[in-house]
């Protein structure tokens, strides 16, 4: 019997074959007579997990030679704090705030950092983006801060913002914990990509830091040193004790995105390009019956809506219950919108398969039919 479709928004579905291997793996990886989670974090078997993990990382983001990777904790809350720590030099930070999540971002940044709202959609419900020419950049930020990916709002930045083309040298900063690894990341536009890794690459503890290495050692005199940036580079994430076995799943992750395959119009694609044709498609899928079924409403702008999380309402909130039970007996699970928005949210992560979309769309019609 297959598994249900698992649509949360995190901690989210994770691959078949990640979990399989992970299960093999359980009570002796690779004849070593340890399980991951009993392993020492530095010893040999360990550390080879954990470069094959950033190796293969890197490959997939292509990430350039002169940024460091940092397998830290947290979750992408302890870097709203541990950012500005960092980065903020005791000046002004500028935040675009698209929704919830950089709404918490600026918060909380506000603890170590003069703050400066340069733009934000507030006024719409958190359902477009604001135009990068009317961004209010501050004359000098220590860095420009976005959330790519609302998973709340389901507002995703298709293209990052070219700081430079604004007159902006400050570096870009991203929140992209709920679509890392869904897309390619413009390095070139980018000083430090963060996100939590419990929507596409493994289970909650681990958060990944993506830092260029000009903007290492300027840390805070009050930043913990487990926090600082540049302790973290200094030893290869280790010198505090790693939150191991999230590691260790989220490198089974990459892997696996490596082995995808997708066959499109233009060809066959490999890799992230695979991911992100198939999460396109998915996508597709999901809001075009959306937006002509004339029974569920979106509200996010087309131009800004995210491949990730699609947020959606029933054209009446007393039939909310009977839509979650009965997807519940269909196979479909967490559906339920987040608390400070309603309505539904399907959250279509890289793990979840085109199958998994085409049944939430099946059951779609079919609960329309019946209550339209």
């Amino acid at each position: 019997m297959s598994r249900p479709f698992n649509f949360s928004a995190g901690p989210a579905t994770l691959p078949e074959d990640v979990l399989a291997q992970a299960a093999r793996e359980m009570l002796d990886w690779r004849g070593s007579g340890m399980g991951v989670m009993e392993m020492s974090h530095r010893g040999k078997e360990f550390l080879s997990i954990a470069h094959q993990a950033e190796a293969d990382l890197r490959d997939i983001l292509s990430i350039p030679a002169h940024f460091k990777v940092l397998f830290m904790q947290g979750g992408a809350i302890g870097e709203n704090a541990i950012l500005p720590m960092n980065l903020s030099r005791g000046a002004r930070a500028d935040y675009v705030v698209t929704g919830s999540w950089s709404q918490k971002s600026a918060k909380e940044a506000r603890r170590y950092c003069d703050v400066h709202v340069a733009a934000t959609n507030e006024a719409d419900g958190h359902t477009s983006l604001p135009a990068y020419g009317g961004w209010q950049l501050s004359e000098r930020p220590a860095y420009v801060h976005v959330c790519s990916n609302e998973t709340i709002h389901g507002v995703e930045m298709h293209e990052l913002p070219d700081l430079r083309a604004l007159g902006c040298d400050a570096p870009l900063v991203i929140d992209c914990s709920s679509h890392i690894a869904s897309r390619p990341i413009d390095w070139t536009r980018v000083g430090v990509a963060y996100g939590g890794a419990q929507k596409n690459i493994g289970p909650s503890g681990l958060t990944l830091v993506i830092v260029r290495e000009d903007l290492l050692g300027h840390a805070l005199p009050i930043t913990p040193s487990g926090f600082n940036y540049q302790t973290v580079a200094d030893n290869e994430s280790m010198y505090n004790t790693p939150p191991t076995y999230a590691w260790y799943i989220a490198g089974l992750v990459f892997q696996w995105i490596k082995r995808q395959r997708e066959v499109t119009p233009a060809g066959e694609l490999t890799g992230l390009a695979a991911i992100e044709a198939r999460n396109i498609a998915k996508a597709e899928l999901l809001y075009g019956y959306l937006d002509q079924s004339g029974f569920y409403r979106t509200k996010v702008q087309a131009d800004c809506r995210s491949r990730m999380n699609v947020p959606f309402f029933l054209p009446d909130d007393a039939l909310n219950e009977a839509f979650l039970s009965g997807a519940k007996e269909a196979g479909l699970l967490q559906l339920k919108g987040h608390k400070s928005v309603g309505g539904m949210r399907a959250s279509i992560y890289n793990a979840m398969p085109l199958a998994g979309v085409e049944a939430l769309v099946g059951y779609l019609k079919d609960f329309a039919l019946r209550h339209g």
